[in-house]
């Protein structure tokens, strides 16, 4: 059940990203912005890549993996989330239409959730995690 849990949260997190990808028609505007924001994301994604060989799509945490604290991590606990939310913020702005407003939410929610999992999953596994909870923030360092 638990493996369940985590594809479903991929899965969703990829379906709605797709469809926001998927503009319909929609005439891109504030583009400079848009992509500014977009490479600012990708660049947050890029250092988490680097700093953590652990990575793993899913939330579930892998058999040999450990704890990550350095680079962008010693900042926050879930730069790659931090990375997607903001790289489709971006496409947000590029394409502001309701059904992409709809989904940018829903993936919000999305995330979350598989957020709050993950560091379910972490704390059950690590007594080092409530340490490393105390010294970072989630998503955006010194704020959230």
């Amino acid at each position: 059940m638990q493996k369940f849990k985590g594809y479903s949260l991929v899965f969703s997190q990829f379906f709605l990203i797709l469809i926001m990808l998927l503009p319909l028609g929609t005439e891109p505007q504030n583009l400079l912005l848009a992509l500014i924001i977009i490479i600012f994301g990708g660049g947050v994604g890029i250092l988490a890549l680097y700093c953590n060989r652990f990575f793993n799509i899913r939330p579930d945490i892998k058999e040999d993996a450990s704890l990550v604290t350095t680079g962008v991590y010693s900042y926050i606990r879930h730069p790659m989330y931090t990375a997607v939310l903001t790289m489709m913020f971006g496409v947000t702005l590029l394409y502001p239409v309701t059904y992409v407003f709809i989904c940018y939410a829903l993936l919000v929610l999305t995330l979350f959730t598989k957020l709050f999992y993950e560091e379910s999953l972490w704390k059950a596994q690590s007594s080092e995690y409530e340490d490393y909870m105390r010294g970072t923030k989630r998503l955006v360092p010194f704020i959230f």
